[in-house]
């Protein structure tokens, strides 16, 4: 199950008693623990019926004598396993959950890590419990998260919004929800957002961002790149050089898959670059007008050399053996950077 069918049963008010949390994103993991720390039992139930116990510091003994007590004056317990995964006796847990207690909720939280489900405690939670496996998101997934988040804050954003706040914030869905939290007080339910609420609560010019700049250099707008570069300059802590290479070598690795597929109709581009609106191609179909594979295979070639200049790595002129040397300014390298891309 994902995390949003394991809410929508949570809010119907079914329980089940054990819930296995685990994957490389702690967003959807969290959600799901949290919904059910504040929600399965009431103010008064808590004190005696909801426990909260870490992995690091317990064993796997402590976790079953507490899952086997019977809740006081309520129809459930809570039993909550944070941190699981630095469980040592994690695979203790085997009797429990082969045969849990129906009158406990045991929510086991396994971040950044997986339990092979080919093992006999995997083939047990797969039998007995509720399984999230809450993979992180790529990047290019990122808008559409967005969208469907504002949509059940009673929001809508320009997909133009939602890539903006994917490229600033990145794949971290925790920062991002946190910030969509703001634009969901700040802004009436109803509400459009544009690129203009983005500045504005978030604190992204809509104008000087990475994602402008990319735009300008798939359109090799000379002039408009070059006053992006000026403002990035003059803003080097909210514009930091690595995440200017990481994001350009990312579009950049996608407009390179583009050029190879391109001839597709629309729809299988769009399956194969995992996307779900064309809106998100323009750029792709801009780039192509002015960069050929191999200008491609360049680029990425200049944004590999630039990701190492900046962390004081040169690549020997006859060799490809990496030397450490002096650091060169970001700003200069930044210039130049852009220019070989240009040029």
């Amino acid at each position: 199950m994902n995390y949003q069918e394991i809410l929508k049963d949570l809010k119907a008010g079914k329980y089940k008693p054990i819930y296995f949390l685990q994957g490389t994103e702690p967003y959807f993991i969290d959600t799901v623990a949290d919904y059910i720390e504040k929600n399965a039992l009431t103010d008064a139930e808590k004190g005696f019926n909801q426990t909260v116990l870490y992995g690091k510091d317990s064993e796997a003994m402590t976790v079953i004598d507490n899952a086997r007590r019977y809740p006081m004056m309520a129809q459930r317990q809570v039993v909550m396993l944070k941190e699981a995964q630095e469980m040592r006796s994690f695979g203790d847990l085997l009797p429990y959950i082969q045969k849990p207690s129906p009158t406990t909720v045991l929510v086991i939280c396994y971040k950044h890590k997986k339990v092979r489900m080919n093992t006999k405690i995997g083939k047990a939670l797969k039998d007995n419990a509720v399984v999230l496996d809450a993979k992180a998101l790529y990047d290019n997934q990122v808008p559409d998260w967005i969208m469907s988040y504002l949509r059940g804050k009673k929001l809508s954003i320009s997909p133009a919004a939602a890539a903006l706040t994917a490229e600033y914030l990145g794949t971290d869905l925790s920062k991002v929800a946190n910030e969509l939290d703001k634009l969901a007080i700040n802004l009436p339910a109803g509400t459009n957002v544009t690129e203009q609420h983005i500045e504005d609560n978030i604190g992204i010019s809509r104008e000087y961002n990475v994602f402008e700049l990319q735009k300008a250099i798939a359109g090799r707008d000379v002039l408009k790149a070059n006053r992006i570069v000026n403002y990035f300059i003059s803003n080097p802590r909210k514009n930091p050089l690595v995440l200017t290479v990481g994001s350009l070598f990312n579009f950049f690795s996608k407009f390179y898959v583009y050029l190879s597929i391109k001839n597709l109709s629309e729809q299988e581009i769009l399956q194969k670059m995992s996307m779900r609106s064309s809106w998100f191609l323009r750029e792709y179909k801009l780039a192509a007008r002015n960069f050929s594979k191999p200008y491609c295979e360049r680029v990425l070639s200049v944004l590999r050399e630039y990701d190492l200049r900046s962390k004081g790595i040169h690549l020997s002129e006859n060799t490809s053996d990496k030397e450490k040397g002096e650091v060169t300014p970001e700003a200069e390298l930044l210039r130049e950077m852009v220019w070989k891309i240009l040029h």
